[in-house]
């Protein structure tokens, strides 16, 4: 005799903190999935119901009082549909990350997560006790064990699940978006299928969390690892699967497949999520931006018209005597194609009177790099000032390879609430550019094409000062993102002097980072909370 089990699988955006609002939406989504899907159970992600990651605001007690009122809310008004939800459980002096089955008020299972994530981005051990039992319970005679993220990343839950009887495993996770994200996971997946032979129903959040964004990329896999349903990813949305058993096992019946795109397709995507969501959820009704006329601020542009619509979008162009003609044409052409409100300040006047003040100090003193930052800071101070009188947030259009080699100015351009392109290094950013454009052209053709500047002296470019880029990313891709010593750096074919010279730069300006707003992470390794390096270091690099 044939069983079937209808599950639900609620891959949505939920608020860290709020957890009236993430109840209300929990609610919402387990009506719909009973009466729109008429699904026997509904899945939702990781700690749904305070959000992920939820960090030190688990420690705070009126956090737990919410955690308790919002579980007996769910008991309470879920009904004909069972309900698999993550929290934090607060056992006398121990947190667990936890999850637990409702099902007309009855506690069909609870489970508490056995492994916990302490690498990365991710300090789980700081906050919860390890669980030590499986989980398994029975929905119209399949039956289903629990895990939580971590625990497919590792062999004992499954396996411990398996011998309890499971003969599907679920899956909830928060498991945040970077490079090939979908693949590991997939890997990590069919390796644990591949040990325990039965299939896996797996549900992922979407949405921004600070530098994080997760994005979703839900999927059924059959025991012997093939694909048999995949969410499309940064999409908020409810999905069913089917899982049947019968006389040669529990599978899942075939559902539709989101296929793979392009890395560039994916970073913007998860740029533009985390940007939304960032602005959003704070309330700012919407974003400045300085746009210059370079590659950097075009694309923080697009995305943030792509994130909030132009109507949200104010740019503001601040020319001075060495910013080119062409620059100013460009970013008024990209301001017109957009639709965005666009202004142009003069920093001249500004710039005269700070000079001026300062006359007498630097008395006797050569112009060097500071006059040039003067510049900068000046278009920092209209900017935030006009953040301030109206109430948008100011975006910040640094890159990755500025960040890590201190190619910013501190109070200048990197002031700002939050940075969308942070973690793109300068030679993806030209991608993401391009394939923006491929969508529809919105950013002018020859601020991709010319080469980049600061515009802060006379015939200034970037190289004056830094390597050529397709050198400089993949040096500090090797040291930042793999952590390999100048010798195995040299070894992929750099120049040693060069090699110090860049680790050198990116030690020297770890204060500048610090002082820096949060941005978007892509990558395995950005700066922020993954990044750790000492500021007051000794530290040299000879190798």
């Amino acid at each position: 005799m044939t069983s079937s089990v209808s599950i639900a699988l609620a891959q949505i955006d939920l608020a860290v903190g709020d957890v009236a609002g993430n109840t209300a939406k929990i609610l919402n989504y387990a009506r719909r999935a009973r009466s729109e899907l008429r699904a026997d159970l509904v899945i939702f992600p990781e700690l749904s119901i305070c959000g992920y990651p939820p960090e030190d605001l688990l420690f705070h007690s009126g956090l737990r009082k919410r955690i308790e009122t919002a579980l007996a809310e769910i008991r309470a008004n879920v009904r004909d549909i069972a309900i698999l939800v993550g929290f934090p459980e607060y056992q006398d002096d121990d947190i667990y990350n936890s999850c637990a089955v409702f099902k007309d008020g009855e506690v069909l299972s609870s489970y508490r997560k056995q492994c916990l994530p302490n690498y990365s981005v991710f300090d789980e051990e700081r906050y919860f006790a390890k669980g030590n039992k499986a989980a398994v319970f029975r929905l119209n005679g399949i039956a289903l064990g629990l895990t939580i993220c971590e625990d497919i990343w590792q062999t004992a839950p499954t396996l411990a699940a398996r011998a309890a009887g499971a003969e599907c495993i679920l899956s909830i996770n928060g498991s945040p978006y970077e490079l090939r994200s979908q693949q590991r996971r997939e890997a990590a997946a069919r390796a644990r299928l591949a040990e325990v032979g039965v299939p896996m129903v797996y549900v992922n959040m979407v949405g921004g969390q600070d530098e994080l964004v997760f994005d979703g990329g839900s999927f059924g896999m059959q025991a012997n690892g093939d694909v048999a349903f995949r969410a499309a990813a940064f999409e908020d949305n409810l999905y069913c699967v089917e899982i049947q058993g019968g006389s040669s096992g529990v599978s899942i019946v075939r559902g539709a497949i989101a296929e793979p795109v392009s890395t560039e397709a994916t970073v913007y995507s998860a740029l533009v999520r985390g940007t939304r969501d960032y602005v959003d959820k704070h309330g700012f009704p919407g974003v400045i931006i300085g746009l210059s006329g370079g590659i950097d601020s075009a694309l923080v542009a697009a995305i943030a018209c792509d994130a909030l619509g132009a109507g949200r979008v104010r740019t503001v162009m601040m020319p001075f005597r060495y910013t080119a003609t062409m620059s100013q044409e460009d970013a008024a052409l990209q301001a017109r194609t957009l639709g965005v409100r666009y202004d142009v300040l003069p920093i001249g006047p500004l710039y005269d009177a700070t000079v001026a003040q300062l006359a007498g100090l630097f008395k006797g003193l050569d112009k060097d790099v500071t006059e040039e930052n003067i510049q900068a800071r000046c278009r920092g101070l209209l900017l935030m000032a006009i953040s301030n009188k109206t109430g948008v947030m100011l975006l910040t259009t640094g890159n990755k390879s500025e960040m890590a080699v201190g190619y910013a100015t501190l109070y200048g351009d990197m002031a700002g609430g939050f940075a969308p392109i942070k973690d793109c290094s300068k030679t993806l950013v030209y991608r993401l550019a391009r394939y923006r454009n491929s969508i529809s052209a919105v950013i002018p053709e020859r601020i991709i094409a010319r080469p980049p500047s600061a515009e802060l002296r006379a015939n200034q470019k970037d190289s004056d000062s830094l390597p050529d880029y397709n050198v400089l990313d993949p040096i500090l891709e090797a040291f930042i993102e793999e952590d390999l010593s100048v010798d195995a750096i040299v070894a992929r074919g750099f120049d040693r002097e060069v090699v110090i010279r860049i680790l050198e730069m990116v030690k020297r300006n770890e204060y500048k980072r610090r002082q820096a707003p949060p941005g978007v992470r892509i990558s395995s390794r950005a700066f922020g909370r993954d990044w750790r390096y000492p500021i007051t270091s000794g530290y040299r690099f000879p190798e």
